[in-house]
């Protein structure tokens, strides 16, 4: 069976810091005082049947809130690959974990840039 080689670079966002998600205000990596989150467990999105027997290569980017627990909350796909591949994408990005990030020294909800390829070889 083919193997799959995932990457994922997790990178600060240019989103406004006033959007919300539940009910945390986000905060951006490289605002005063704001660091970022660490993942602590990263989940790989699986290649579906369909996506490989099309042979669809490529990368998924998404935008993902770190919540002050480490938890993921909203995940929307910000670069489309394959319909497919973007869902798995989002389902395990939600699983994913993290050291929160903070502002100040305590845990705030960060906005973050995931970046999820997937390969055929």
């Amino acid at each position: 069976m083919r193997s799959l080689l995932i990457v994922a670079a997790v990178l600060a966002l240019a989103a406004p810091a006033a959007a919300q998600s539940d009910s945390q205000p986000v905060h951006k990596i490289g605002d005063q005082g704001v660091k970022a989150p660490v993942i602590v467990k990263e989940v790989k999105p699986q290649y579906t049947r369909s996506a490989m027997e099309r042979r669809v290569e490529g990368t998924v980017e998404v935008e993902a809130v770190i919540l002050a627990d480490g938890t993921v909350g909203d995940v929307t796909v910000k670069r489309s690959l394959d319909a497919e591949l973007d869902e798995e994408a989002v389902r395990a990005t939600k699983q994913w974990r993290f050291r929160p990030g903070t502002k100040d020294g305590d845990p705030v909800a960060v906005q973050v840039s995931i970046e999820l390829t997937f390969t055929l070889k």
